[in-house]
C-alpha cells in the first residue's frame, strides 16, 4: 500500500489503489479515456442535434418562409433567441441531465459510467455546474482537445472540470447489486457524536468504505491486516482517538457512518433553505399584495 499525501485537501491526493492479496482492488474503477470519448461523442452529438432541430423550429416560426425577412426588423430578434436556445444546449439542458440523473447523461448510461465526487458521493449542484461550465470552454469552444489531452495524462481520467469541481467518472454498469449497509456499531455512537472528522480526506474515506463492503471475500490474515492499516490512517484524522481495545473495522464503521449522517444532515438543510428561497422569489412583493387585499 503507498503512502498517503500529507495534504488532507480532497483534490490535492494522489494515492494509489490499495490492492490486498487477492488482487481486490478496494477502490472504485475510474472509466477509460475510451469510456470517456464514446460517451462524449454520444452525449454531444446528441446536444448539436437537438439545438441544430430548435435553431431550425425556431427560425422558421419568426421568418416563416420568406429568407429576405431575416435582413429585416425580425434580425435582432432572431439572433437573440438563437443565442438562448445555443445557450440552453450546450449549458443548462446538460446542467440540468447530469444534475436529475445523479451524474449520468445519454453517453453515460451507454458505457455503463457516472460522474461521482472524488470521495465517491454523489454529484451536487455545484459540482455539475463547474463541469458544464467548464465544458463550454474545453469542449465546445475548442473542439474538446484539451479534454482530450487532460483525459489522457490524469491519473484518473479527469478532464480540467473535473479537476477544479472535485470530480471523477466511474464505470458504473458492473457494480454488485448486494451492498452490506453501513451500521453505526452501538458502542462507539456516543464517542462518535462527539468526533472531529473534518481532516478526514475523501479518498481515504472511500478506501475504507470499500473495504468494509468487501471484507467478506478476504482471508482473514489479510482482512486483519488491512482492517489496522486503515484503521491507523483514518485515526490520524480523527480526534479524539477511539476508546481503548476498540477493533478496526467497529472503528471504521463508526468514522464513516458519523460522516455519512453529517452529510444527510448538511443535505437536508441545504434543501431546506432552497426550498425557503424558492418560496420567497415566488410571494409577491410586500406593497403588491397589500395593493391586492385593499382590492
Amino acid at each position: 500500500m503507498v503512502t498517503d499525501s500529507s495534504t488532507s485537501s480532497e483534490r490535492m491526493i494522489e494515492r494509489e489503489l490499495l490492492v490486498t492479496g487477492e488482487a481486490v482492488a478496494l477502490e472504485v474503477v475510474p472509466a477509460t479515456v475510451v469510456n470517456r470519448i464514446m460517451s462524449g461523442l454520444i452525449d454531444y452529438s446528441a446536444y448539436l442535434l437537438g439545438g441544430f432541430l430548435s435553431m431550425s423550429a425556431v427560425r422558421f416560426l419568426i421568418i416563416g418562409a420568406d429568407p429576405e425577412a431575416a435582413l429585416g426588423e425580425n434580425a435582432a430578434f432572431m439572433n437573440a433567441v438563437l443565442a438562448l436556445v445555443a445557450l440552453a444546449w450546450a449549458v443548462v439542458i446538460p446542467l440540468l441531465i447530469e444534475l436529475l440523473s445523479g451524474g449520468r447523461s445519454l453517453g453515460r448510461m451507454v458505457t455503463g459510467t457516472r460522474v461521482v465526487r472524488d470521495d465517491g458521493g454523489t454529484v451536487r449542484l455545484r459540482h455539475c455546474l463547474v463541469r458544464t461550465l467548464l465544458a463550454f470552454v474545453e469542449i465546445w469552444s475548442t473542439w474538446a482537445l484539451p479534454a482530450l489531452c487532460s483525459s489522457v495524462v490524469s491519473k484518473r481520467g479527469k478532464r480540467f472540470g473535473d479537476m477544479l469541481a472535485g470530480t471523477y467518472v466511474v464505470r458504473d454498469r458492473h457494480r454488485s447489486a448486494e451492498v452490506p449497509p453501513l451500521l453505526m456499531p452501538p458502542e462507539l455512537a456516543g464517542w462518535a457524536a462527539g468526533t472531529d472528522l473534518r481532516a478526514l480526506p475523501g479518498r481515504l474515506s472511500l478506501t475504507a468504505r470499500t473495504f468494509l463492503q468487501r471484507a467478506s471475500v478476504l482471508t482473514p490474515g489479510s482482512r486483519s491486516r488491512l482492517g489496522m492499516e486503515l484503521a491507523a490512517q483514518v485515526q490520524g484524522y480523527v480526534s479524539p482517538p477511539p476508546p481503548p481495545g476498540t477493533h478496526p473495522e467497529r472503528f471504521l464503521a463508526a468514522v464513516l457512518s458519523e460522516r455519512r449522517n453529517r452529510e444527510l444532515v448538511l443535505e437536508s438543510r441545504d434543501r431546506h433553505l432552497e426550498q425557503e428561497v424558492l418560496q420567497d422569489m415566488a410571494r409577491p412583493p410586500y406593497e403588491v399584495g397589500r395593493q391586492a387585499r385593499r382590492r
